[in-house]
């Protein structure tokens, strides 16, 4: 039986465990330039993430005029199709997430990947990284399907956060991220929720309702036993 505080543990992806914005901003910007736009500097692409691919891509079209429905289709395929060759070419794990998922695993803590990201990428930057083998599930924005409007059951939907939940064992559970998304999926879940300050927060991370929040991934394991000795 693990002394560790928590059953098992989610996590966000881009922003939490991963830095991944200078291969999502260069996905960005090749659909941006093929729609004959300007390109958006790499670093304002941190500023676009957190509701998935297809909102990141269509905030960056929207500020330079927008695009017709059809129009806008394409260029996301092809910001699809290029990130898919190109996911994790600058993308890293944050300092200390090695050790610390080494560390979690071996006290017998179970762990899920809950991204907004289609699953597929998800898992395929993590295989890239060797790190997918930590996950008992990697949830993606398209691993629930779609609810009765035709959207995903995405983060700031709870599904995919009830769903990690399930699997890995119904336990304690906790979720950690570093947006608005993540806080509004965790609170609707029921669960508790981390914020990582380090990430591409949308909202000062003192705003998200978090239980907690950590400035550096080293600072997790600390900061959720004591989160738990206070509950």
């Amino acid at each position: 039986m693990t002394q560790f505080p928590f059953d098992a543990i989610g996590f966000d992806l881009d922003g939490t465990l991963l830095d991944t914005f200078r291969d999502l901003g260069a996905a960005v910007n090749h659909a941006l330039v093929l729609g004959g736009f300007d390109p958006v500097p790499l670093d304002t692409s941190k500023d676009l993430i957190g509701g998935g691919a297809k909102i990141m891509l269509a905030r960056a079209v929207e500020v330079q005029g927008g695009l017709p429905d059809d129009e806008f289709k394409r260029l996301y395929k092809a910001m699809l199709a290029y990130y898919a060759e190109h996911n994790a070419v600058h993308t890293v794990p944050y300092p200390g997430v090695r050790e610390a998922l080494t560390q979690l695993a071996s006290q017998g803590v179970r762990m899920a990947v809950v991204t907004n990201k289609f699953e597929g990428f998800a898992r395929s930057i993590l295989t890239q990284l060797d790190l997918i083998d930590a996950f008992a599930t990697v949830i993606g924005g398209d691993s629930m399907g779609k609810g009765d409007d035709g959207q995903f059951l995405a983060k700031p939907h709870p599904a995919p956060v009830i769903a990690a939940r399930a699997a890995t064992g119904d336990g304690s559970f906790v979720f950690i991220g570093d947006s608005t998304y993540d806080a509004r999926a965790a609170q609707a879940a029921g669960v508790p929720f981390v914020a990582a300050a380090y990430g591409y927060c949308d909202a000062p991370p003192q705003e998200l309702s978090a239980d907690a929040v950590i400035d550096s991934f080293a600072d997790l394991i600390p900061a959720l036993t004591r989160l738990s000795h206070t509950a």
